[in-house]
């Protein structure tokens, strides 16, 4: 019987034969990234992260937390070199925005002492350096706990050996889930994932935390073990979006800050409701989904439909962006060497499948990402954000988790593929968690952390 992932390339390549990239001369994506543009300046307000006890006293709240770890949020954790930072952050001033702030970091990223796993294993190193974005997060005064589990190579977005904190029957969606799992249950403020293809937005919608996914080539991937070198976003976690933006603020020291536009003037703002991306949504997702929509309307001149973009637009982004995805990431399987033997079955399929995809669909998929991008470029001339379901279903069972390989992504893969910038932010739920996806246009981060923190200001009203 053919797997998931196997039938998922064989629509994929179906797709693209059927895709018309027009005209023939259309250049592959790897040109069309240039650097962000810069975000709109903020107009005030108070980030809280960085208030409170002191960094000991955090870091002990955090490992008391971790001690009860029964979700396997963690899969390494280095306490006394961990209180030991948080007693020279207490005897020192203050660094930047994450001073004295316990952190955990995914298990794909490097951290200089601490073994990076992938979550598999087939895999296993000690760097003697930190990854860049680590280095940047030590520079802004964050003391590192440990490393949080990942889907295998960070290959999936279910995470099928870790659990939901808010029910332990059922997935914390991945590929982040372990870091999505440390914020939800304060094991840590803030941590630091990547984002291929929704690996932080959808844990984050399933776990009921802040994920925020910068715009492509923001933070460096340096350090990064890779799934996709043209896809990569390195990217943040956080308890609330004011938080998740001093994060991301500590990881471009050199770029304006977008943490103040947290408080900021939304009443200009055009929002679009992407319709497609509702199709097939469950009844709690659309629910709860229609009620902050609903507090939207009263925060923006206005919100409206908008056709683009379509069913196919997301089809073929989740389509494209797999066959883009996976093959760059069998290409650094093979030169790994690593014993597939060893991988997760889904895992192993996914990389097969990929090395018999021939170089020239390679390249027509990333033919059609240019295109696609300069497509959703237009729909940004018309709206400042765009707004839909983060995932259209909530957190599987665990025993259902190979069927949601595309399921679970269908609304968050297209903005990782063309490089946007998109948060999801929990919606008030009687239930398991639910997530909105707002998107921007590049460089717009701080119009995000504007909306989102309007709108959990306004939540935290009704």
């Amino acid at each position: 019987m053919s797997s998931v992932a196997t039938n998922a390339f064989a629509a994929a390549r179906e797709r693209l034969a059927a895709q018309m990239t027009d005209p023939p001369e259309k250049r592959p994506a790897y040109d069309v990234f240039g650097p962000p543009t810069a975000p709109l300046p903020g107009l005030g307000g108070t980030p809280r992260i960085g208030t409170g006890r002191s960094s000991v006293e955090r870091v002990e709240a955090a490992l008391e937390r971790i001690a009860q770890d029964e979700w396997t949020a963690f899969v390494h954790v280095d306490a006394e070199r961990a209180l030991a930072e948080a007693r020279a952050r207490d005897a020192e001033p203050p660094r930047g925005p994450l001073h004295g702030i316990p952190v955990s970091v995914k298990d794909v990223i490097h951290v200089a002492g601490m073994p990076t796993r992938c979550g598999s294993d087939a895999f296993h190193q000690m760097p003697e350096v930190d990854a860049a974005a680590v280095d940047l997060w030590r520079a802004a005064g964050a003391v590192v706990l440990g490393k949080t589990s990942t889907h295998e190579f960070a290959l999936g977005v279910t995470s099928p050996q870790a659990r939901n904190p808010h029910d332990p029957t059922r997935i914390p969606g991945g590929s982040s889930g372990g870091s999505a799992i440390a914020v939800a249950t304060g094991m840590g403020l803030v941590s630091l994932g990547t984002d291929t293809r929704a690996s932080i937005r959808v844990p984050a919608a399933l776990c009921g935390v802040v994920g925020l996914k910068p715009t492509y080539g923001t933070v460096s991937t340096r350090g990064v073990v890779p799934l996709s070198w043209t896809m990569d976003h390195v990217a943040v976690m956080a308890p609330a979006a004011e938080d998740a933006a001093l994060a991301l603020d500590a990881l471009r020291p050199e770029a304006p800050a977008i943490a103040p536009a947290a408080g900021s003037r939304t009443e200009h703002l055009r929002v679009g409701l992407a319709t497609a991306a509702w199709e097939g949504a469950e009844t709690a997702v659309d629910a709860a989904i229609a009620r902050q929509i609903e507090k939207l309307q009263g925060l923006v001149a206005s919100v409206r439909e908008t056709d683009r973009p379509t069913a196919a637009d997301f089809g073929g982004a989740n389509a494209m962006g797999l066959l883009v995805s996976r093959c760059e990431a069998a290409t650094f399987h093979r030169a790994a060497g690593l014993d597939r033997s060893l991988y997760w079955a889904e895992v192993r399929d996914q990389l097969d499948a990929a090395d018999g995809v021939p170089a020239t669909d390679y390249i027509d998929a990333q033919r059609y990402r240019a295109a696609l991008r300069e497509e959703m470029l237009a729909v940004f001339r018309e709206h400042h954000v765009l707004a839909t379901p983060t995932s259209p279903v909530l957190a599987p069972p665990v025993e259902q988790a190979d069927e949601y390989l595309t399921i679970l992504s269908r609304n968050a893969i297209l903005w990782s593929f063309v490089g946007f910038p998109a948060i999801s932010v929990p919606c008030r739920t009687d239930g398991l968690p639910v997530g909105l996806q707002l998107v921007a246009g590049p460089g717009g981060e701080a119009l995000l952390i504007a909306l989102a923190t309007a709108l959990t200001k306004e939540g935290e009203g009704a």
